[in-house]
C-alpha cells in the first residue's frame, strides 16, 4: 500500500512538474528555483577584498560573476533589475553577501562588471529577481 501511495505521489509530481514546464512559451525561461531581494556590488579595490574568491579562483571585477550563500559554485543565473527589467548571466563562484546583510533582505553580491549592466554603479543597491539557470 506505501508502495502505490509513493508511485502515486511520484506520478503527480512528475506531471505537475511537466505541465508546468509545457506552459512556458519559447521566449519564456523556466527556473524551478527564483529569488527576490536586494543586490549590491563589489570590486577588487573595496576594503576586504581577497584576492581569492571563495572557490579559490583569482576575483576579478571585470568578469560577470557573484556571491551567493546556497547555490554551487559555477551556477549560472540571471539576474534582472526589478526597476528598468536589465538582467545579466553571472556566475556564482564566491560565497556572500555577510551574514548581517543576508538578514536585512541582500540576496546577492554582484561583480562590480555585472552590476553596472543592469544599473548605475552610483545606485549601490538595488531590487532583483534571481532566476538559477544551470547548475554545474
Amino acid at each position: 500500500m506505501k508502495r502505490k501511495i509513493l508511485l502515486f505521489l511520484s506520478l503527480s509530481l512528475t506531471l505537475s512538474l511537466l505541465f508546468y514546464l509545457g506552459k512556458a512559451g519559447a521566449n519564456q525561461e523556466v527556473s524551478l528555483f527564483r529569488y527576490e531581494g536586494i543586490a549590491s556590488w563589489y570590486s577588487e579595490n573595496d576594503p576586504g577584498v581577497l584576492k581569492t574568491t571563495a572557490n579559490m579562483e583569482i576575483f576579478n571585477h571585470n568578469e560577470l560573476t557573484c556571491a551567493m550563500w546556497d547555490i554551487p559554485f559555477g551556477t549560472r543565473l540571471k539576474v534582472t533589475n526589478l526597476d528598468n527589467g536589465k538582467s545579466v548571466t553571472v556566475r556564482v563562484n564566491d560565497r556572500g553577501p555577510a551574514k548581517r546583510l543576508v538578514r536585512r533582505g541582500r540576496v546577492i553580491d554582484l561583480s562590480k562588471k555585472a552590476f553596472s549592466k543592469i544599473a548605475s554603479l552610483d545606485e549601490g543597491l538595488v531590487m532583483v529577481e534571481v532566476l538559477v539557470k544551470t547548475h554545474p
